[in-house]
């Protein structure tokens, strides 16, 4: 009796072009579950910005798998693709050899912490805004006093926009981070 075989498949696509790749991954695993010995298939992205797609389907035979290969089904699900996806590499398996081989390179991506809840935002942004909006009304009142308001309103804003976005908020987020991220 033959072991089952397990086929992976490295395949490059055009990211713009993946909802055309995820269409035609889910029109081939639909063909793959219409065969006899078909023991089950999955794509794999390392993430949506990546041009490789990894495949791997699973027969339970070496007969099964090159009915597979043989199939008109196959041929043309491989054919709609001209153009589509460019085949990098196959790898043909038995058993559970070389699943648990060194990998040749690990890239471990942070994970962004989870932004603060939005009343602690909100607190944070108080903090900076009130003192700074309350000396900018008090020093314009004095500097501009016959101004309309809208007027004194907007040169105030204009001045206090940047000064909060490069100087205030990251003074205070950095000083409240310890209490900003805590859950």
């Amino acid at each position: 009796m033959s072991e089952p075989i397990t086929i992976a498949v490295t395949r490059r696509v055009d990211p713009e072009r993946a909802a055309e790749v995820a269409a035609w991954a889910r029109a081939g695993q639909d063909l793959l579950s219409a065969r006899p010995g078909y023991l089950g298939s999955g794509w794999i992205r390392p993430d949506p910005a990546s041009p490789e797609w990894h495949m791997l389907f699973r027969f339970a035979d070496a007969a099964s798998l090159a009915a597979w290969e043989a199939s008109p089904e196959r041929a043309w699900w491989v054919g709609s693709a001209q153009g589509l996806v460019e085949d990098a590499r196959h790898e043909r398996r038995t058993g559970i050899e070389g699943w648990f081989d060194e990998p040749a390179s690990v890239e471990v991506l942070p994970i962004a912490p989870p932004a603060p809840p939005r009343w602690k935002q909100m607190v944070a942004i108080f903090i900076a805004f009130y003192p700074l909006s309350l000396a900018a009304n008090a020093l314009f009142g004095w500097l501009i006093p016959g101004w309309p308001l809208w007027l004194r309103v907007l040169v105030a804003v204009l001045v206090v926009t940047p000064v909060m976005t490069y100087a205030a908020l990251p003074l205070v987020t950095r000083a409240l981070r310890p209490w900003l991220t805590r859950r």
